[in-house]
């Protein structure tokens, strides 16, 4: 999916700022693409952009209004849905990552047909992918892997994107989630892929490139999450990636929502992604660790991202306290 900025982020009626952290991370990583904020009675949420009507928002040029909150269970709210019908009779599309779909309201699908208009339901991929072939491609690779889920990988690789953009090299961030979709403007939420495509749904996002193009492919789950860890093995094999960093958070008891199972040590996960990486790249390596220390005092991080650098022999940063500069530097 292609989706059309600049953008409107729809607040809805969130009733705090962590029910519209989807719209809260495009914010912080296309702030260029985002002109204002529409927000009804009662929300909470608040990202410091201009205050827009449907009116305004069109009349300043705005391509796409983004649903960037999450009410319990995902589900389109009935007041959200005159505003965003409003929004399509004004000539703009319309994006969410509800697990309801924008299409399954009969109002919104047929007014978007009749004004010409797209319904992006980024959560449920819109096309069909092939099996992967697992053949070499041209371009090189970087992909995310984690210890464990929610643990930067998102974050990890937009940081690299941006710092080698910087340094005037070739990159791109490629989106496997929803709220990576809305930042790239495209992508593929790679956990509603069906099993058998996962690998080929990842050719597709990163294909064929130029030899100085890097590919920065967002993370999913973790080979060690019992949940998720049939899409952690796709990504690797679908990105054969030529680097991989791997993110970690270090004051967890136990993986997210499975308590009876401890986190694996970095060395395992290292070893268990690289046997992984090696049937597609076996030139495959990690050059750096990203460690989510956020729960740690400064000197307790210092002291931790130290001692993983000793003992692993690879650059180990905070990327939001110390920058993936130096993760960036092993790619030269």
């Amino acid at each position: 999916m292609d989706i059309q900025h600049p953008y409107l982020m729809f607040l809805g009626d969130a009733p705090d700022r962590l029910a519209a952290k989807t719209a809260q991370g495009v914010a912080d990583w296309r702030p260029e693409w985002c002109l204002g904020q529409f927000r009804m009675e009662g929300c909470n949420a608040d990202l410091q952009l201009p205050d827009m009507t449907m009116e305004e928002a069109a009349a300043a040029g705005v391509k796409t209004v983004i649903v960037g909150v999450a009410n319990r269970g995902g589900v389109i709210s009935k007041p959200w849905i005159a505003v965003l019908e409003r929004a399509l009779e004004l000539g703009m599309d319309v994006a969410a990552g509800l697990h309801n779909r924008l299409s399954d309201v009969a109002v919104l699908r047929e007014v978007a047909a009749h004004h010409g208009r797209t319904l992006f339901d980024v959560r449920h991929p819109q096309e069909d992918y092939a099996v992967a072939s697992g053949k070499k491609r041209s371009g090189k690779r970087v992909l995310a892997v984690g210890t464990d889920c929610s643990v930067g990988k998102m974050y990890t690789t937009l940081a690299m994107e941006k710092e080698m953009r910087t340094r005037g090299w070739n990159a791109d961030f490629r989106a496997t989630g929803q709220t990576g979709i809305f930042i790239a403007g495209s992508g593929v939420s790679i956990d509603a892929v069906v099993a058998d495509f996962i690998s080929g749904a990842v050719e597709a996002i990163s294909p064929e490139n130029s030899d100085d193009h890097w590919d920065l492919i967002e993370g999913q789950g973790s080979l060690f999450h019992a949940s998720f860890a049939g899409v952690s093995l796709g990504l690797l094999h679908g990105a054969q990636a030529d680097a991989l960093v791997l993110c970690h958070e270090p004051t967890r008891p136990h993986m997210r929502g499975l308590p009876d199972y401890k986190l694996p040590s970095l060395e395992d996960c290292m070893s268990a992604n690289l046997a992984a990486a090696h049937l597609t790249n076996p030139d495959a390596r990690f050059v750096g660790v990203a460690v989510n220390t956020f729960h740690m005092s400064p000197e307790d991080a210092g002291s931790y991202l130290q001692e993983v650098e000793s003992r692993l022999g690879l650059p180990a940063v905070d990327p939001v306290r110390n920058g993936v500069g130096r993760i960036v530097d092993q790619l030269n």
